[in-house]
């Protein structure tokens, strides 16, 4: 016996979100295919988290928050949590039932694993012709390495991004799962599209999404860089490899600034207010950022010199008088109280957690986040 998708709890959701009246069920875990249906649930639709008798493994990636797990907390508010063991005829029946009035399939299981199932994305588009179905992979459809496992940090090797982050010396990862996110992004953006694209057609579509892709559209300047270059970026820590003078120098009281110079106009106001010393920007050495940058050492000392005489305060005060971009090295207890970070309330065991909000802003935004299922909460 099937399940019928309106026994299930129902999401308040907010009249007028685009979303509304779309219902997704996600077959997920981990970070990349939950990101994607976040996004989808903050949009209004109602999304029917499939979950093995376990849970998702990221439940257990650690408990800081009242308790629950940070990326749990993150990337599956406003969802509903069905436990199904697929393993059993009668569960695989049951998910086939609630696609049978699903808008969107998304999964993003091991390699083959949601096909050996019988929920393979061809198939069911068969099955039910204006459903969009969202593939996550590691490392595609296609290919030698298709079947491989895929996470994060892997992939961030893999791809090159380690290649190019961080400072001269041991290997070091990106802070945040960099690879994971760009992927549930980008099955966001194949989502909606297909959505708008079924509204043109009145047929479903597939997606596939692999995070090896999604990191390596991320490294197309390094990539076209050495490929046509002829030289890839080094690894230079907070410098730029291509523009300077951008990076971090130390202040004559011990704090550290980054500053950005883009264009020659900047430069020269630079020079004068900051360096106090116009004819710097004349210079045939710094007189274009190519110069610059093949002049880089000779460039780095002029400039830490400069700022190893000034206070923080007094570096702050000519670089905003220049018009220079510049910013502070945070740590993330700084971030928790910078006055430009926007947060938005959300229940967890009871208890007022403060989460950032999403990057954009919309008409249809809620004044808090829908909590985070339970497991099994609303079977």
């Amino acid at each position: 016996m099937g399940v019928d998708p309106n026994d299930l709890h129902e999401s308040p959701t907010m009249p007028g979100k685009p979303l509304e009246g779309i219902t997704v069920v996600a077959l997920e875990q981990a970070v990349a295919a939950p990101y994607c249906t976040s996004r989808l649930a903050d949009a209004g639709a109602r999304v029917i988290k499939i979950e093995r008798p376990e849970g998702d493994f990221a439940r257990g990636y650690d408990h800081a928050v009242f308790g629950e797990s940070a990326y749990f907390v993150w990337i599956n508010r406003g969802k509903e949590s069905l436990v199904l063991d697929l393993r059993q005829p009668e569960a695989r029946q049951e998910l086939h039932g609630l696609l049978e009035t699903a808008d969107v399939f998304v999964q993003n299981l091991a390699p083959g694993a949601a096909a050996r199932l019988g929920f393979g994305s061809g198939i069911l588009r068969q099955r039910h012709p204006r459903l969009v179905t969202c593939d996550i992979s590691g490392y595609g459809e296609s290919g030698p390495l298709q079947h491989l496992k895929a996470y994060d940090l892997l992939v961030q090797a893999e791809a090159g991004l380690v290649a190019v982050s961080g400072a001269p010396g041991p290997w070091g990862r990106i802070g945040v799962s960099i690879c994971d996110i760009s992927a549930g992004m980008n099955a966001l953006i194949g989502v909606q599209q297909a959505l708008l694209q079924r509204e043109r057609s009145g047929r479903g579509s597939g997606v596939q999404v692999s995070l090896f892709d999604s990191a390596a559209e991320l490294m197309a300047v390094p990539y076209l860089q050495a490929r046509y270059g002829g030289k890839a970026p080094e690894r230079v820590g907070l410098k730029h490899p291509s523009i300077a003078p951008y990076g971090a120098y130390t202040c004559s009281d011990g704090r550290a600034i980054v500053l950005s110079i883009q264009n020659e106009r900047e430069w020269a106001n630079f020079c004068t207010v900051v360096m106090g010393d116009a004819a710097m920007a004349s210079d045939p050495r710094f007189c274009s950022n190519a110069a610059r940058v093949q002049h880089r050492e000779a460039l780095e000392e002029a400039v830490q010199c400069a700022f190893a005489r000034l206070s923080h305060a007094q570096a702050i005060a000519r670089l905003t008088e220049a018009q220079t971009a510049f910013g502070a090295i945070n740590s993330v207890h700084d971030l928790i109280d910078h006055p430009q970070l926007r947060t938005r309330p959300m229940t967890v065991n009871g208890q007022r957690a403060e989460i950032p909000a999403p990057p954009y802003k919309t008409e249809w935004d809620d004044a808090a986040f829908a909590p985070a299922p339970r497991l099994g909460e609303h079977r």
